[in-house]
């Protein structure tokens, strides 16, 4: 196909952005480590910061960009100003309706504190709970910030530009760690009982800041784009009226993401609640959680973001020329060239778990570490699955479809509340939050499931077979290459002790061996997939 070298190149600019912006993240995670530690005094921060945050991730993994990716790009093609007055109607109205939601938050915090952290509010945590509402009115204003950030970037994505907007980030991630710098500098021992109101302040403007400068960065990018955009406030018109009947229905798959999410919070709060009174210094509930789930989302960032963010735009023109054959066929393919990265990405958070976390949170202790490896691998369940249903969903949003993947999204969500409550209810504290990490995998696998069989009867029936096929290729290789160099990795471990550093080498020569023999065996095995991969990179390497 004519446009597959631009389709891989602007995978490869984003996944580019992605990592860096990934990596930053991850240095920002382990300066916070050192700064609040993991238990129920981190969870103050990390609840405060999870609303503004967790709307980010749907707006810009897919609820947005679902929506007006599709929009902006039949307006360009249609419309006789080539979308100008379209976009600036659509960002008017979306920053005024995100500047109206931010004030209310900011005015009910202590509410959605009673809300998001119920816990919090039993005797004995009332310095905690006045800590988290005076945190959470320092970090939603980041709401209006990160919305703003989301809608210049669709009119970059619209344009075929995609590279500010997976390196802004970036900027976001830095001016974060400077501010954990200082923090650090200034309180090295702070807990929840002796932060001042002036720390408090540099944390939460400080992470604010960061999401300022990230949407200010996408400003040239509009500017640039060729519209003459400006505020408008005439909104009735046609187009704008449809992209809002198709955006609630949006909405209201954020909601139910919401309420999943809520009761996540809820448990794992709860859990921290329990474990303060129980006296149990190690986290066991909030923090853990959202730091494993940094990890285990990485690979899903850096490639099947990447690969999502290029491939909406290039199916939704397939969908508008009413191509419905091509349109699957991106879609089987792009899902296995996802599998290819994290199928072996699932089987090394498995087997390597601890390791992973005791290296990169060393600023915990080891029990706090061992903590995050136990809900990291309880992610990794359910790596392939998250990865696939989210790629799939975009299949319905180039149809302009939003309320199909709502349907669906009510049926994952509630196979995994029900399982999260479960696990609140029956598991030991100390396996709440990775009981919750699976309940997400086996959500997100059922749902994924529905998704292919509602949407084989929009662009014709997938091939699953061959995509049963493949994922089982990819996951025989990957266990393959994984089992001897757990081996290794466990000998090295036995001989060699657990310090840091050991950790750090054992880590890296285990790695390296499974991604030698991942690809060594998909040779042997003529596995289609990862001799594509390993021919890439003895390309790349030939060539530097």
């Amino acid at each position: 196909m004519s446009n597959e070298p631009d389709f891989i190149r602007s995978s490869a600019v984003m996944a580019a952005g992605t990592l860096v912006s990934r990596l930053t993240g991850l240095v920002r995670n382990l300066l916070l480590v050192a700064a609040l530690g993991t238990s129920i005094f981190a969870d103050t921060f990390n609840v405060a910061n999870t609303l503004p945050t967790i709307l980010y991730i749907l707006l810009a993994g897919g609820a947005l960009n679902a929506v007006f990716v599709p929009q902006l790009v039949r307006a360009m093609k249609d419309d006789p100003d080539g979308g100008e007055a379209f976009t600036s109607r659509l960002l008017t109205i979306v920053t005024v309706i995100l500047a109206a939601i931010t004030a209310l938050s900011v005015v009910f915090s202590p509410l959605l504190v009673r809300i998001y952290a119920p816990k919090f509010t039993n005797q004995g945590i009332e310095t905690e709970f006045s800590l988290t509402v005076t945190f959470m009115r320092y970090c939603l204003p980041q709401i209006l910030m990160m919305g703003i950030f989301v809608m210049w970037s669709q009119v970059g994505n619209a344009r075929g530009k995609f590279g500010p907007m997976m390196w802004a980030p970036v900027a976001n991630n830095l001016v974060v760690i400077a501010v954990l710098i200082i923090f650090l500098a200034i309180a090295p021992d702070v807990t929840a009982e002796t932060i001042t109101s002036a720390q408090i302040a540099l944390l939460g403007l400080g992470t604010s800041l960061g999401f300022v400068i990230q949407a200010a960065l996408l400003f040239p990018v509009v500017a640039k784009s060729g519209l003459n955009l400006r505020p408008r406030f005439d909104w009735k018109d046609s187009n704008l009226n449809k992209s809002f009947k198709l955006g609630a229905w949006t909405l209201l798959f954020v909601f139910i993401n919401q309420l999943g999410y809520l009761v996540v919070v809820n448990v794992a709060t709860a859990t921290s609640a329990a474990a303060k009174i129980a006296g149990l210094t190690t986290g066991v509930g909030f923090t853990p959680y959202s730091y494993a789930y940094f990890v285990f989302i990485l690979p899903h960032s850096i490639i099947t973001v990447s690969v999502i963010t290029a491939l909406l735009p290039r199916i939704s023109r397939l969908a508008a020329n009413n191509e419905k054959d091509k349109v699957r066929n991106e879609l089987e393919k792009s899902l296995t060239h996802v599998a290819v990265a994290t199928v072996p990405s699932a089987i090394a958070f498995l087997f390597f778990s601890t390791a992973i976390a005791t290296l990169l949170f060393s600023g915990s202790s080891r029990a706090d570490s061992a903590q995050i490896g136990l809900v990291l691998a309880g992610f990794s369940l359910g790596l392939v699955p998250y990865s696939a249903q989210l790629l799939l969903l975009r299949g319905f949003y180039a149809f302009e479809d939003t309320r199909t993947p709502v349907l669906i999204n009510l049926a994952s969500t509630a196979l995994s509340v029900v399982l999260c409550l479960i696990s609140g209810a029956v598991l030991p504290l100390k396996w709440v939050t990775v009981g919750l990490a699976v309940a997400l995998g086996l959500g997100n696998l059922v749902g994924t499931l529905i998704t292919l069989k509602l949407l084989g009867k929009k662009v014709g029936t997938f091939h699953y077979l061959g995509l049963l096929k493949s994922h089982m290729r990819l996951t025989f290789v990957a266990l393959l290459a994984g089992a001897p160099a757990l081996a290794i990795h466990l000998l090295l471990e036995q001989h060699f002790g657990a310090e840091l550093i050991v950790v750090g080498l054992n880590l890296a020569i285990s790695g390296s061996v499974m991604g030698a023999l991942y690809l060594a065996f998909g040779s042997l095995f003529k596995v289609s997939e990862i001799n594509s991969l390993r021919i890439q990179i003895i390309g790349r390497l030939g060539r530097k």
